[in-house]
């Protein structure tokens, strides 16, 4: 079934609620994210943490998929994954990746680009211990992004595993663990009247952060 372009074409939301200034801008581009996503979550923004994580595939076309920030601070931001998965496959191939966090309600997004790095196996470990014992298990259930006969095989190992590490804590795998994105560049960019938006771009050098403001 196919739209009408017309249709498509006409739909459109107007911007403007909020604006951002230079004045407004922290030097600092990780505090005025927090500051950003302090408000998204006062306002009760569904997952806010959601973001959409593209890297390079191995056929060299980009790749993306939402996944959820889990904890960030000035040496980046962190989400994490099965190790033999796609996307860690192309961040061993192409350690670089953008995240970007649509945050729609506030006519809002971030954007932020940089080298890649798994995090440490003790951030992987007090992580994991602090999730649902359902998602623990899920971890070591799911082979990511390999082809699976049915959901019933899922369901299934699932059982299998429940039993095994019944009366006891679900151990950490070592095919499971987090990633850091180390940013270099970090793009506010805030929802304009008449599609002026407002873009300001932070790019990190030896001695700090450059602004820049960018054209919508």
């Amino acid at each position: 079934m196919q739209k009408g372009q017309d249709e498509i074409a006409a739909m459109r939301e107007e911007y403007g609620s909020r604006e951002l200034r230079r004045k407004n801008l922290f030097a600092d581009p990780i505090e005025f994210f927090d500051k950003w996503f302090a408000e998204a979550r006062e306002i009760k923004l569904h997952e806010p943490n959601a973001m959409t994580l593209s890297t390079v595939g191995l056929d060299g076309c980009p790749a993306s998929r939402t996944v959820l920030m889990k904890f960030f601070s000035q040496e980046g931001f962190v989400f994490y994954t099965n190790y033999g998965s796609a996307k860690a496959k192309e961040i061993t191939a192409t350690p670089k990746a953008s995240l970007l966090f649509p945050w729609l309600p506030l006519e809002r997004q971030v954007r932020i680009e940089g080298d890649v790095e798994k995090v440490s196996a003790a951030e992987s470990l007090k992580y994991f211990a602090s999730r649902p014992r359902e998602s623990q298990i899920g971890a070591w259930v799911s082979d990511q992004s390999s082809v699976i006969d049915s959901r019933a095989l899922l369901l299934n190992k699932i059982a299998e595993l429940e039993a095994k590490f019944k009366g006891g804590d679900v151990p950490l795998p070592s095919f499971w663990g987090g990633y850091r994105v180390k940013p270099a560049r970090i793009e506010f960019w805030q929802g304009g009247k008449g599609r002026v938006h407002d873009r300001f771009l932070y790019s990190g050098h030896d001695d700090g952060w450059s602004i820049e403001r960018l054209a919508p």
